[in-house]
């Protein structure tokens, strides 16, 4: 993780109305590293946030050929080169032999590169988090309402996205990062 995705601007609004305005203005002037943290589900909010690159399913698609191919040669080598055996007069790749663990090694890649990758998109483990060491953060979990303006954000620029963030008029700015 960069260190421009842990600096930034937060700004705390009254409610979830304000949030939501102020997301919508933000977007509108092309910012698109926003982060809302509300106490509670906001109608509109994830939409109004924008489309999140999601490359989830990619991975799991990915685990699972993986595993489902891996699996296949690993068995037809291991009947047809390394130590191939006349079982009744079968051929040595015999393929209805070989489906299930197939099948089975699909769906266990295909888990394990899903899990694993959402721990990476979601930046686990990580015990210490930068908008943690904002006062009154604590306050998104009970009533607080706060919008985060990434720092990397391609139109980032400190005094204009704090000014920008100033003319949504929210009850507090703070400095997110070193």
């Amino acid at each position: 993780m960069s260190a421009l995705h842990e600096q930034g601007w937060l700004a705390r609004f009254e409610d979830a109305g304000a949030l939501l305005m102020a997301v919508r203005e933000l977007r509108g002037r092309g910012y698109t590293q926003l982060e809302a943290y509300t106490p509670y589900p906001v109608e509109g909010l994830a939409q109004a946030l924008g489309p999140m690159r999601n490359r989830i399913p990619l991975l799991v698609l990915l685990g699972g050929l993986a595993g489902g191919f891996g699996t296949l040669f690993l068995q037809w080598y291991a009947s047809v080169i390394d130590y191939p055996i006349n079982v009744g007069g079968r051929p040595n790749a015999s393929w209805p032999a070989v489906i299930p663990a197939a099948l089975e090694m699909t769906i266990l890649f295909a888990a394990l590169f899903g899990i694993v990758g959402m721990f990476f998109a979601n930046g686990l483990p990580r015990l210490n988090h930068p908008l943690f060491d904002v006062p009154c953060f604590d306050a998104a979990s009970r009533d607080g309402f706060f919008l985060w303006l990434r720092a990397d954000d391609p139109c980032f620029d400190v005094a204009l996205a704090h000014d920008d963030l100033a003319r949504l008029a929210p009850l507090a700015i703070d400095r997110v990062g070193p």
